[in-house]
């Protein structure tokens, strides 16, 4: 399959992978790479990435064939919170690895997406589908595209801060004041890889968070963060002395969790086609609520139903 394009009067002097990555949905690094590898024709004019284009003038472009990968579907148990023909929503349980990576090879969401979506198998990527991350022992919300344009659109999103996101944490300790933004730069922690930290001229990192409910020895938080950082929330927390309840990697187990307590509970953001705005919430999952009712916290409830 080899699409022509042909350039339209005001596409007049556009650069070649400007002009492909509007018309085909991919992204510009990606049509640079279709360039440089000789599947891109502009006729009598070399073509390269900066060419600028003349009206009339025809591109082809051959699409080549599918990279093979070792991504095989896996029939596991989703919870589709919605789903169209651009992008589902899922409310990821904990224990969940979001894609393969290294000791998690399979079982992971990608290997359950593809069991209920061949489509995306035709995604040149080693992620198919996903748009951001959580965690693999963090439960909530995440969004996934099912076509490449929907893809681009919500990364682009989440690029420019546009989308919604909300977690329910737990953490040790009063956290002072009650509502904030913790803005705090993050990078790996030079003293373990495995590990990031707040190192100077590290990559931005902001969170804003408000405080729901004290209680003795802890503080029950909604936190938003505004960058997607890894592991942004727990970092930035652990840094204030206020370490997420069951993080053994920047805090310690706890005898009531036998995870980290961080619950994507909100997701808002626009619809990558149709423009309207799409909003979806997860109550707390069993292990984090019977946890919290051992702390005497009843009436949390209440509050979480408000968020």
């Amino acid at each position: 399959m080899s699409p022509i394009y042909q350039v339209e009067a005001e596409e007049e002097g556009e650069r070649l992978d400007r002009f492909l990555a509007r018309r085909t949905g991919l992204s510009r690094s990606q049509v640079q790479k279709a360039v440089s590898g000789g599947y891109v024709e502009t006729q009598e004019r070399e073509a390269r990435p900066s060419l600028r284009l003349r009206r009339g003038q025809e591109v082809k472009v051959t699409v080549p064939p599918p990279v093979p990968s070792t991504l095989l579907p896996e029939a596991i148990p989703l919870k589709i919170v919605y789903e169209d023909g651009d992008l589902v929503v899922v409310d990821k349980p904990a224990g969940l690895c979001v894609h393969p990576a290294p000791g998690h090879t399979s079982g992971t969401l990608v290997n359950a997406l593809l069991f209920r979506y061949p489509e995306l198998s035709l995604m040149a990527s080693p992620r198919p589908g996903i748009v951001h991350r959580l965690d693999m022992d963090t439960s909530g919300l995440i969004m996934i595209a099912r076509r490449e344009p929907a893809r681009l659109f919500l990364s682009q999103e989440l690029k420019a801060r546009r989308v919604n996101k909300r977690y329910l944490v737990l953490v040790r300790g009063r956290v002072v004041p009650e509502q904030g933004i913790i803005e705090a730069p993050l990078g790996r922690n030079p003293g373990n890889r495995k590990k990031m930290a707040v190192v100077p001229g590290g990559r931005e990192a902001r969170t804003s968070y408000r405080v729901l409910r004290h209680m003795e020895g802890f503080s029950l938080v909604e936190a938003s963060p505004e960058t997607g950082r890894t592991h942004q929330i727990r970092v930035h927390f652990a840094s204030l002395g206020h370490p997420v309840v069951g993080d053994r990697l920047y805090g310690a187990k706890s005898p009531l969790f036998e995870r980290q307590f961080l619950h994507a509970c909100y997701l808002g953001f626009r619809h990558p086609r149709e423009g309207r705005w799409l909003e979806f919430t997860s109550p707390l999952p069993p292990d984090l609520e019977e946890g919290l009712k051992a702390l005497s916290l009843k009436d949390s409830s209440a509050k979480i139903a408000r968020l």
